[in-house]
């Protein structure tokens, strides 16, 4: 049985009358790749800083490695690397030297600090850009440089807040290979993203949290098995009529069709071999089709399911 490394319970914040963060439970297991998810203003980076001791918190109890998080936690806080959205390197160092000196918060012992700040480097394709100061690095290179300052003593448990916002699809992809080795080499992760392909492809769990409260909670598969629509077909039918389409809402696991255009969208709430059933029945009716497509949800849907479509701020 997996070792929980993250463990909060009950946890409130407030900031006067408003609520940021109600009652928020989470655990996070060791070897985990945690996508921490939810709309803006939905409590995530309140969490997050509770969880780092950085903000004082109402309620609630925060443990990190079987001990309690405090302020002065600072034997806890040595495991943890921590990469922000906003950029946080210094501009008047060059690249090795920021991660030598955010290495060096940690680790003491020089010759340990040279191989572990090398070692950041290479890991982060940056070794050739060690001379560098931040101003005359990429969009790319810097959200690289943040990684390297953040991870660079060999954190147990690292958490990602956007490391890909605003990159080119290279640096995404380097990324994101990298937090897989990571993760293959050990560290626990919570990852925080807009882009839910990247949630996808990334974590083993998803908690979605949303005006403060944790309101779904499972792996990628389970979020989207709770869905009611679990399959959509949209068939090219110019010449449809009621008669078909009373006919396609007949299928079984079919629970609506409606008209787009030329176009029908059958939607199913389960059931294997959908399509075959829609093909079927328009063959056998000789009801002549053209283009067919099949799509299955995705995470985006169960995010926008649980949390609405309205905009935030």
């Amino acid at each position: 049985m997996s070792q929980c490394v993250v463990e909060i319970e009950n946890l409130v914040k407030r900031y006067g009358d408003k609520v940021a963060v109600d009652h928020f439970s989470l655990n996070v297991n060791e070897g985990e790749i945690l996508g921490l998810l939810g709309p803006n203003g939905s409590g995530k980076t309140t969490t997050i800083n509770c969880l780092l001791s950085l903000l004082q918190y109402d309620k609630g109890t925060v443990t990190i490695f079987d001990k309690e998080m405090k302020p002065e936690a600072y034997d806890i806080k040595s495991q943890i690397g921590v990469v922000m959205q906003n950029v946080a390197v210094i501009d008047t160092l060059n690249v090795y030297e920021n991660v030598d000196f955010f290495c060096g918060l940690y680790i003491r012992d020089k010759a340990t600090r040279k191989q572990y700040v090398e070692e950041a480097l290479e890991f982060t394709g940056l070794t050739e850009y060690k001379k560098y100061k931040p101003k005359k690095l990429s969009g790319g290179l810097l959200r690289r440089l943040n990684i390297a300052c953040g991870i660079a003593h060999k954190p147990k448990l690292i958490i990602f807040d956007e490391p890909t916002v605003a990159v080119d699809p290279q640096s995404r992809n380097a990324i994101l290979e990298g937090i897989k080795k990571m993760n293959k080499d050990g560290a626990t992760i919570i990852y925080t993203s807009h882009y839910m392909e990247e949630v996808e492809e990334l974590c083993s769990r998803v908690v979605i949290m949303d005006h403060g409260k944790n309101i779904a909670n499972g792996t990628t598969s389970e979020l989207k098995s709770s869905l009611m629509n679990r399959e959509t077909i949209r068939v090219n039918l110019p010449n449809k009529n009621d008669e078909v389409i009373k006919g396609l809402k007949e299928i079984n696991h079919v629970y609506k069709v409606k008209e787009d255009g030329d176009d029908l969208v059958i939607k199913c709430d389960g059931g294997d071999h959908n399509l075959v059933h829609v093909l079927s029945y328009l063959t056998d009716n000789n009801i002549p089709f053209g283009h067919v497509s099949t799509e299955l949800p995705t995470l985006n849907d169960v995010f926008l399911e649980i949390t609405g479509k309205e905009l935030r701020d």
